[in-house]
């Protein structure tokens, strides 16, 4: 980013207030706005720029070895814009490392590889991963916190499982015995015999 005289000096005049505070005029203050405004207008514009060369890079290399000449190109252009290589482009210069022009990057690529990756190697000693303890689900916990811990758990299983104990199939019924029958009525004194009826006898002529 390239400054032009004029916003040199206005620079320059918003450094000296900011290291000295003084009271500033209405127009320093309205040349600083100014200022300010056209840093954003470069930083936007150089997003932008910025993932035109990006997307047409990735589109040259989707083409190889076809657009070797303008890939190659793009990728210089698109270092110097701040860009870093990806393991695609690591590849593709690989492809094309026959080529002077691509054995050059290759190379390029490669350090800014190596650095990102000492980079990465150092903010995750300096900042390691916290360790977290496993812990106890609360249901076990609630648990195990009853008075006489498993033994009462186990105890009391015992007694809810009647059926287990007694040799039975879990989930039926117990058996039912079969009702006894009454025994039957035992033959009490009846009345005596009865007498005979007298026979008819014939008159006596």
């Amino acid at each position: 980013m390239a400054f032009g005289a004029e916003e040199l000096r206005v620079l320059r005049r918003a450094l000296a207030l900011a290291l000295h505070p003084t009271p500033a005029s209405a127009e320093d203050v309205q040349a600083c706005l100014r200022l300010a405004e056209s840093l954003d207008e470069a930083m936007r514009e150089d997003a932008r720029m910025r993932a035109f060369l990006v997307a047409e890079l990735a589109r040259c290399r989707a083409a190889l070895p076809g657009t070797a000449t303008g890939y190659l190109t793009l990728l210089e252009e698109s270092l110097g814009a701040g860009y870093r290589p990806t393991s695609d482009d690591l590849a593709a210069l690989r492809a094309l490392r026959g080529n002077p022009t691509a054995a050059a990057l290759l190379s390029r690529c490669r350090t800014f590889a190596e650095q990102d990756v000492r980079a990465r190697l150092a903010r995750d000693t300096a900042h390691p991963a916290p360790h977290v303890a496993p812990t106890v689900p609360g249901a076990r916990t609630r648990f195990l916190a009853l008075p006489g811990g498993l033994s009462d758990a186990s105890s009391s299983t015992a007694v809810h499982l009647p059926a287990q104990a007694a040799g039975q199939e879990p989930g039926k019924q117990p058996r039912k015995k079969p009702a006894e029958k009454p025994a039957a009525p035992q033959p009490g004194p009846g009345p005596g015999p009865t007498p005979a009826a007298p026979k008819p006898t014939r008159p006596i002529p």
